[in-house]
Order: C-alpha cells, then sequence, then structure tokens
C-alpha cells in the first residue's frame, strides 16, 4: 500500500516574453519579474483531495498578446525518485491593474482547468486583448494537483516547471 503525499509541492515557472517592434511606436510586451513566485502546494491528504494554489505577474503590453504554455511531461508534478506522477491541472486567469479592463480571454474566460498536455492549446484561453490607456493586466498562474482516480501516489516531494511564452498578436 503506497503512503499518503506529506510533503509540499512546489512548482518552479518560467516566462519567455518575445516582443517585437511595430511601427515606429513605443511597444511594450513584457513581465514585472523574470519569473512567477514558486507555487507550493498544500499535502494531499486523503485519496481523494485536491490542492490547488497560484502565482501572480504583471503583464505590460501596448498591443494584443497571446500567452502559451510548455504541454510537455515536464510540467506534469512527479516525484523526486520514484517517478510517480499525480494529475496536473493548470488554468490561466487574468484581472486588471488598475482602470479600464485591459484584457480578455476568449473562452470560459480562464475559469476551467486544464489537464498539463492541452493547457491553452485550444481557443483563446490565452489571449490578452489590450485596451488603450490600460497597459497592465495581472496575469495568475493556479496548478491544481491530485491522484489519479483508485490510486494513491507515492509519498514525498513532487515538483514540474511549467513555461509561459508571451508573444505579439497585433496593435
Amino acid at each position: 500500500m503506497k503512503l499518503a503525499l506529506t510533503h509540499i509541492v512546489v512548482v518552479i515557472l518560467i516566462l519567455i516574453c518575445f516582443p517585437s517592434l511595430m511601427g515606429m511606436g513605443a511597444d511594450i510586451l513584457e513581465w514585472s519579474a523574470l519569473k512567477f513566485p514558486d507555487i507550493a502546494l498544500p499535502n494531499i491528504t486523503t485519496r481523494d483531495s485536491q490542492v490547488s494554489n497560484s502565482s501572480s505577474l504583471t503583464l505590460t503590453t501596448t498591443g494584443d498578446a497571446e500567452i502559451s504554455a510548455d504541454n510537455t511531461t515536464a510540467v506534469q508534478l512527479t516525484h523526486a525518485t520514484s517517478g510517480d506522477t499525480l494529475v496536473t491541472e493548470y488554468k490561466l486567469t487574468f484581472d486588471n491593474v488598475g482602470g479600464t479592463t485591459g484584457v480578455g480571454t476568449g473562452e470560459g474566460g480562464g475559469d476551467e482547468w486544464q489537464l498539463y498536455n492541452v493547457f491553452l492549446t485550444t481557443g483563446t484561453e490565452g489571449d490578452v486583448t489590450w485596451v488603450p490607456d490600460d497597459n497592465d493586466v495581472k496575469v495568475t498562474l493556479s496548478v491544481r494537483a491530485s491522484n489519479y482516480s483508485g490510486q494513491l501516489a507515492d509519498a514525498g516531494d513532487y515538483s514540474a516547471a511549467q513555461t509561459l511564452t508571451v508573444f505579439w498578436v497585433g496593435p
């Protein structure tokens, strides 16, 4: 019989920006820091429980942008030594940072959890719609972990590293 997960799970998040100069204006597409603060999840205490937590950064943009995510197994929560994995889900939400709503999120408004291997791959979940004179958008990345149905993961530390990439879409 496997033991219940008893340690904190940490997710390291790396950000990449691919800005381009459009026209003669001073276009901006940048994160407020090089990476999100680490996300520590509470312990999974029962076979059927789910745990989640989030971290936020501000994205400053003077145009529409799209955020994409890594969908490889590197972003799945994996046990440090046994290789055991947890159901790993992510979601991305946007909040205005002062002023008018400076963002649109497309399908579902970022309210739905997505499995790690399909996170931000369909529809317009990662679309950031710029509103003039409202350049700052708070981007929150959330992660949720649970055991697979009918299974119990090994106790210990689990980690993953998610990479978000932001691209220009238009002026």
